[in-house]
């Protein structure tokens, strides 16, 4: 890819670096910011049990007044560096890769949240259907997703195979939030979406997958492709896949 920048943060407005206090739920963080306690919308529903951690450093965006809360949480620092949280950002992120050819080809069009049965794809891409995930999980070197149960993660395998059937193009588009060697989905979080996802690769439905990291200039970089973990490679340790 001739220029690695997706995105720049600095696009968002002004951002400010704040410190993790706690997670009372899914979607609400607890973190301190300029000598106050601020509440902060999260929109990644997952886990993050290894990035939301005391006194994790945040990289946030202040909510316009008359909001719910009072920032929306944009990445964390983690040892490699800010760590992408916000999911809100993965489709443009990842639209801006498959436009110069991150799926194997430079498209003609790419549209959009396109409905496909009972489903709503992040893309359709020429004649092919595009399913993303973002993954922000990694044991033992190795990204995992999801890092959650997630239903809606498995019917959209399957309406991707179903789309295989029909004639059409059909992938699974992982983009890694972090360094590591290669992506498996979760052994143990979600099993039925583990079944389906090899499923799907077993009836003709693409992978593909790259990882991007945060430069000190807040730019969003493409890092390189996310291969598919081989055969022969171990999972990661088992006391960590709880």
């Amino acid at each position: 890819m001739n220029d690695p920048v997706l995105f720049d943060l600095r696009e968002l407005g002004a951002l400010y670096e704040g410190r993790f206090l706690s997670r009372p739920n899914r979607f609400v963080a607890l973190a301190e910011l300029e000598g106050s306690e601020v509440r902060v919308h999260v929109a990644d529903t997952g886990r993050l049990e290894e990035i939301l951690t005391p006194d994790r450093p945040l990289l946030l965006l202040r909510n316009r007044p008359g909001m719910k809360t009072d920032c929306t949480l944009v990445a964390a620092r983690m040892e490699e560096g800010w760590v992408l949280i916000n999911t809100r950002l993965h489709p443009v992120i990842a639209r801006r890769a498959i436009e110069r050819g991150v799926l194997g080809f430079v498209p003609r069009a790419v549209r959009n949240e396109v409905r496909y049965g009972g489903s709503r794809f992040d893309y359709r891409v020429d004649d092919a259907y595009v399913e993303l995930k973002g993954c922000s999980l990694v044991i033992d070197g190795i990204c995992l997703f999801p890092n959650a149960p997630t239903t809606r993660g498995v019917r959209h395998l399957r309406e991707l195979i179903h789309a295989r059937e029909e004639g059409y193009g059909a992938f699974i588009l992982i983009m890694g939030l972090r360094p590591c060697r290669c992506f498996r989905p979760h052994p143990r979080r979600d099993p039925e979406f583990r079944k389906t996802f090899y499923e799907a690769l077993g009836n003709g439905v693409g992978y593909r997958g790259f990882t991007v990291g945060i430069d000190e200039e807040l730019k969003v970089l493409y890092r390189g492709e996310l291969p598919l973990c081989g055969a022969g490679e171990d999972d990661a340790s088992p006391e960590a896949l709880t």
